[in-house]
């Protein structure tokens, strides 16, 4: 549940990546965060699950659609894929149905009911069919 950020592209300048997706996660102001003041709202959230990532992130900046992360240690493919797919991820509630076990046991009650409502549905036609055939054949 929830929607999955595109991201557009990620680019690396020294120890800042830069990642520029579709979503607006402030208004027009920006936010710094770091680890010790991580903030609030939805930059804050977003900056809070990067610093859990414990990649050694000390800095989140969030303006509109694009996050500024820095990593004094630099980036390689492995941290930026863990960056943006965490920055993908980010607005959903959980991953997929499957992964959250209300909406998977919800899901599978709702597929048993309109079984069983289709299989009475079609024994009920079935059964006026044969009445209004019964009917006809009097007349």
């Amino acid at each position: 549940m929830g929607q999955t950020v595109e991201i557009r592209s990620a680019t690396d300048v020294g120890d800042v990546l830069l990642i520029d997706t579709d979503r607006s996660f402030t208004g027009q102001d920006g936010y710094g965060m770091t680890p010790q003041s991580p903030g609030e709202d939805v930059p804050g959230k977003l900056a809070r699950r990067l610093f859990e990532l414990d990649m050694g992130i000390d800095h989140v900046y969030v303006l509109q659609n694009t996050v500024s992360v820095r990593r004094p240690s630099g980036w390689d493919e492995a941290s930026i894929d863990a960056v943006t797919e965490e920055t993908r991820i980010f607005l959903r509630h959980y991953e997929t149905d499957e992964d959250d076990p209300a909406v998977s046991d919800a899901t599978e009650d709702v597929e048993d009911d309109s079984a069983e409502d289709s299989a009475e549905d079609s024994a009920t036609a079935s059964e006026d069919e044969t009445s209004e055939d019964a009917e006809e054949a009097a007349d």
